[in-house]
């Protein structure tokens, strides 16, 4: 595996990114019985409306099987997303993604959320100490939980 600079305007690849981004959040709501996940039902113009910038993991096939994106200030990056192919779970992507977001930090805090009911993107941020912040309510009975590294 590969990880890389993507964009979603390079051609197919957005189309191929709103896919996977897809499967991972339906992977989600399920998890956490809710599919009320904005992402999940994002089109491919909201999806390049976003300021985000992007990081892909690629499989030895060259197919996208994990993505990263976030929003960055002088002083914080905000991992907006993390998406991870339904097929390629328990490989380390996810956790490779969030670390290469983490040393391209340089220094800055780094924050993310998640579904409260989503253990295992809570197990993953938490193994990388990441420490609990608090819980929202975006909507009604749909919770979310907010991480910060360093804690």
């Amino acid at each position: 595996m590969r990880i890389a600079e993507i964009s979603p305007e390079d051609g197919a690849l957005g189309q191929e990114l709103l896919g996977l981004q897809h499967a991972a959040y339906a992977v989600e709501a399920e998890i956490i019985g809710d599919d009320r996940i904005p992402p999940l039902h994002e089109t491919l113009t909201e999806l390049l409306a976003e300021p985000l910038l992007w990081l892909g993991a690629v499989d030895d096939d060259n197919r996208l099987v994990g993505a990263v994106a976030w929003e960055e200030t002088p002083g914080e990056v905000d991992v907006n997303r993390l998406v991870v192919h339904p097929g390629a779970h328990r490989r380390g992507i996810g956790r490779a993604l969030v670390k290469e977001v983490m040393a391209r930090a340089g220094g800055r805090g780094v924050v993310v959320s998640t579904g409260r009911a989503n253990g295992p993107a809570r197990t993953l941020y938490e193994r990388l100490g990441f420490t609990l912040r608090g819980e929202v309510e975006v909507i009604p009975g749909l919770w979310i939980v907010n991480y910060a590294f360093p804690g």
